[in-house]
């Protein structure tokens, strides 16, 4: 049988590292939107008793060290049933090392796709449940929509919807970010007050003007990455309503409410930067192709 999942991209409209805890992990208060920028992961079962990956994307590796095989022994781990023989194959158009949790959501759409493959019926309880032993970012990618995550990221609840007309992405080639050096970073940054909880009363308020001058993230501020800062220059010249970095970065997302100055914003950036997409909020996360 084979399974052919969508797996989309997110931006975070909001991050703040809020602490630092015992086990390593960083405590975060972050606003999650899902984009129809999508992976598209096929699930196939065999004989071969093994789990293999395969990825033409540069730079992604095609063993157990990929967080699909990853996901694929957690899920076989919980439904307690022994290893079967599982080919993942990934067709990538989210950039890797963007802050846009591209592989995050290939691992969240192989639970889905196994789900379905093995006849497993498990509740979304249960498939999050697996999510959060996969990595921070994987139980969002399974719902998707707009979120408001705490905890290391796992702990979700549901918050009104963010409607802009369209989202710019853009990524510089030459830059791409170690996650734990940004870490580092923000842990050497002074406190100041959380800008999720100023977005989230925007969120409700939907108050465009408010939700784009709220965006923030910690890691950009801590960065300070100079290609960012032109990239956002661009944005606004093109009359972006906000913009700034997504994740640990060095991807920079623009929220319009003009479709026409966006898809000029697009066209702009696209000339220079060949990793520039453009896209919408959407209110689902993996699914089923």
């Amino acid at each position: 049988m084979e399974v052919k999942v969508k797996a989309p991209a997110k931006i975070n409209l909001t991050l703040d590292v809020t602490a630092k805890r015992a086990d390593g992990y960083h405590e975060i208060s972050t606003i999650m939107q899902a984009v129809d920028l999508y992976d598209t992961v096929t699930v196939s079962d065999n004989d071969s008793g093994k789990v293999t990956v395969s990825c033409g994307y540069e730079g992604v590796p095609c063993d157990d060290s990929n967080i699909c095989a990853k996901a694929a022994y957690r899920f076989f781990n919980y439904c307690d049933i022994p290893v079967s023989g599982v080919h993942i194959d990934i067709d990538k158009q989210i950039p890797t090392q963007a802050g846009l949790a591209g592989g995050s959501s290939d691992g969240a759409a192989v639970i889905l796709g196994l789900n379905l493959i093995f006849g497993t019926h498990l509740t979304p309880k249960a498939m999050q449940s697996i999510a959060e032993e996969v990595g921070a970012d994987v139980p969002f990618c399974l719902v998707g929509g707009t979120k408001y995550c705490t905890g290391i990221g796992t702990t979700i609840k549901k918050i009104p919807s963010f409607n802009c007309s369209d989202i710019v992405i853009c990524k510089p080639d030459t830059v791409s970010v170690s996650t734990a050096e940004a870490y580092k970073k923000v842990d050497a940054m002074s406190p100041h007050p959380c800008y999720t909880d100023e977005m989230l009363k925007a969120l409700y308020s939907r108050d465009m003007y408010l939700i784009s001058a709220t965006i923030f993230n910690d890691f950009e501020l801590a960065l300070q990455i100079p290609e960012v800062n032109t990239i956002k220059s661009a944005m606004l010249k093109c009359k972006a309503n906000g913009c700034g970095m997504s994740g640990s970065g060095s991807a920079v997302f623009a929220v319009f409410t003009s479709q026409r100055k966006a898809k000029k914003c697009y066209e702009l950036l696209k000339q220079t930067y060949p990793n520039t997409f453009l896209c919408k909020p959407i209110k689902d996360g993996c699914k089923v192709d």
